[in-house]
């Protein structure tokens, strides 16, 4: 997961595909088929999970994560687009760079893996 200030955890709204350009720091594919998912290898990720509060965050390296449950509400920083809303059965994909604040609204089971370049 990303690093935090003494814990661990993990822009734009649905989208088909992870984001093109550095310029979008979150993107959230709503609901991806089962199909995709697979082909990605999302069981196999390890996982994290994380009770409800507050998550200061830096992804030093592109995060994808699929939520199995629970639900979160995050603020990238410097970003005028006010807070990402995702949650169970979301794909979300953090750019390399992006620092944000998670408030997990309700406790979060995730698969998570970190882009290997």
């Amino acid at each position: 997961m990303a690093s935090s200030s003494g814990s661990a955890a993990a822009g734009a709204d649905a989208v088909d595909a992870p984001p093109a350009a550095a310029t979008v720091a979150v993107a959230v594919e709503r609901r991806p088929a089962a199909a995709r998912l697979s082909e990605l290898g999302v069981r196999s990720w390890p996982k994290w999970g994380g009770p409800p509060g507050r998550y200061a965050l830096s992804y030093g390296a592109r995060q994808t994560c699929y939520v199995v449950r629970g639900r979160v509400s995050a603020t990238v920083e410097g970003s005028p687009d006010g807070a990402i809303q995702f949650g169970a059965g979301d794909l979300v994909v953090f750019a390399r760079g992006t620092r944000c604040t998670w408030h997990i609204v309700s406790a979060v089971d995730m698969h998570y893996a970190f882009d290997p370049s």
